[in-house]
């Protein structure tokens, strides 16, 4: 279990007790880790940029596995004496360890995973959602099927927290009818089925959510079936990490986003430059959350002492930082109300990308909200 500790806190700072210490625990080897090292990048790219020698960042790798992210959790609580935890990418990472956090009286601020559990009746005051919640995304592609007429769609989804998030929410906004509705295993890598289902079911349209190397391999098997179904999906499925590997299968699929490299705002303009140039890559859609997570952090830093819950919770709360969406706030239940778009996958010289084609929701509240007593 690899530990990281980036310097650019003084030992003066926590010698007297003014550092603040954040955990991220976050996946950075096995399946998926390459949403954990771009959520981490972007993060660390908003500290080192930040210059502020009073932030400690320790960082471990979950591997994915629900009892080791606990089991870091409590180490970093009660052993490394963190203020603040971050960075889990998978839902039921989250289920596992937010719950117990926040009961501890820490702060845990999500960039990625963003279950319905944790929006509705389990939302809490110490938690803080910066990325989206779970449905949203696929809500967004349920509308734009509508709007582009499809009529019977063929939905799948691995079978986790999130996977049954994304589904009820394309159905929560998608008007037609189900030529299929399937889960599929988490970390699945062979579709031959599911496509051989999609084929004889009549479906003018597919809608998938499957993450990481999940959706690498079904785009490649979908691709290489012939089966010409117009494919929608999540940014996660067609984001700067996964498409080069998918490679051209990819090139015009719709998908949606509340970021995109080509928002026009000076915030976007910046950190897009900054990691290019600090990383040699695109950022990712799980950068730009990373980036704005940290960012969120040094702004309530600024306005207030993390050791006083009460004062740095407001801080948060009022999101005084420039995030690289844009126009960007909290809900009741401490998740984001954004703006969330339609991307077409095209091709930028020999770099496929992505860029924004229309708005798919406009300013959107999670449906869980409602249920949040705060």
């Amino acid at each position: 279990m690899a530990s990281l500790s980036f310097a650019g806190l003084t030992s003066t700072a926590m010698a007297d007790g003014n550092g603040v210490k954040v955990g991220m625990i976050t996946t950075l080897s096995g399946g998926g880790a390459g949403l954990g090292i771009d959520v981490r990048d972007g993060f660390m790219l908003a500290i080192n940029q930040s210059d502020n020698k009073d932030v400690e960042v320790v960082i471990e790798d979950d591997a994915r596995k629900p009892e080791l992210a606990v089991q870091i959790a409590d180490k970093m609580i009660q052993s490394e004496k963190v203020d603040i935890l971050t960075g889990i990418i998978w839902s039921n990472l989250a289920m596992a360890v937010v719950p117990s956090v926040v009961a501890q009286g820490k702060f845990y601020l999500s960039p990625n995973a963003g279950p319905s559990q944790l929006a509705g009746k389990g939302c809490n005051p110490n938690y803080f959602n910066v990325a989206w919640q779970n449905d949203n995304l696929h809500e967004a592609m349920g509308a734009y099927a509508n709007a582009v007429g499809y009529k019977n769609s063929y939905i799948l989804a691995p079978n986790y927290p999130a996977g049954k998030d994304a589904l009820t929410g394309y159905k929560r906004f998608y008007e037609g009818d189900l030529a299929g509705e399937v889960y599929t295993k988490l970390g699945a890598t062979d579709y031959a089925a599911e496509i051989a289902q999609i084929r004889a079911s009549g479906a003018d349209s597919v809608f998938f959510f499957l993450p990481g190397g999940m959706g690498i391999a079904f785009m490649k098997q979908y691709a290489a079936s012939g089966v010409d179904i117009p494919v929608l999906g999540p940014a996660f499925s067609f984001d700067q990490g996964i498409l080069g590997a998918v490679g051209d299968a990819a090139l015009g699929v719709k998908n949606s986003s509340q970021w995109s490299n080509d928002l026009d705002n000076d915030a976007n303009k910046a950190f897009v430059a900054s990691f290019q140039e600090a990383y040699g890559r695109l950022p990712s859609l799980y950068a730009s959350q990373g980036y704005d997570t940290a960012n969120l952090i040094l702004s309530a830093l600024d306005g207030a002492d993390v050791k006083d819950a009460d004062a740095f919770r407001a801080a948060l709360k009022v999101a005084e930082f420039d995030s690289v969406r844009g126009d960007f706030r909290f809900g009741n239940n401490n998740h984001p109300i954004q703006n969330i778009y339609v991307r077409e996958v095209v091709k930028d010289g020999d770099v496929l990308t992505n860029k924004i084609v229309g708005l798919a929701l406009e300013q959107h509240t999670d449906a869980y909200a409602q249920e949040c007593g705060m």
